[in-house]
């Protein structure tokens, strides 16, 4: 029994000393040092403070803003402890009167916009975080925004395309814009006193 438990206590705490304690310290440690940024959350600051993480949505009403992808997640809209999906299916009514609903809203924050309203405005993402929308929701939105800030459509279009994510090597996924640096950006603009 003694030449059976000896060297299975000593693998494990060899084992437990590389896979417990020195393996998470390098990994932590060269992620510290090669990936600053994103070690501590990608995190957004204005004027030195923390505004938002650039992988997690956060929602917007004002019609000056561009409104974010509808997110699942409870008690409230955005919540990185709670990230899930709504677990609706296409054939759940609740689903389609939520649909409804926000369809409703965007047509009232902009009564003239009779475009058909992209998907991804009135559907949360399968984590509920999803901090990007589709360059489609961003020129839906274009012109209520434009309008609201007294800005020229060029000049928000400009603002946009300053903020859109290009598919990886050009081909992998869609173009997107992230929706925090765009309002981030905006907020920036108007607060420079540019209304071109």
């Amino acid at each position: 029994m003694k030449n059976i438990l000896r060297p299975a206590l000593v693998l494990f705490f060899v084992l437990t000393l590389l896979t417990g304690i020195a393996y998470p310290f390098v990994v932590t440690g060269l992620a510290q040092t090669l990936f600053p940024a994103q070690a501590h959350g990608s995190l957004i600051f204005r004027d030195g403070k923390v505004v938002g993480s650039i992988l997690i949505g956060q929602s917007f009403s004002d019609p000056a803003h561009f409104w974010s992808r509808p997110s699942a997640t409870g008690p409230m809209s955005n919540n990185a402890a709670a990230s899930s999906g709504s677990n609706q299916g296409p054939m759940n009514p609740a689903l389609t009167d939520l649909v409804k609903a926000r369809v409703a809203d965007l047509r009232a924050a902009d009564p003239s916009n009779i475009a058909v309203v992209p998907v991804d405005l009135v559907t949360a993402s399968a984590s509920g975080l999803d901090p990007h929308i589709s360059l489609a929701a961003a020129q839906y939105q274009l012109g209520r925004v434009a309008t609201a800030r007294k800005l020229s459509p060029q000049a928000v279009q400009a603002l946009i395309d300053q903020n859109t994510q290009r598919p990886l090597l050009g081909i992998l996924g869609a173009p997107v814009v992230n929706g925090l640096q765009l309002n981030l950006a905006l907020d920036a603009h108007s607060s420079h006193g540019n209304s071109n």
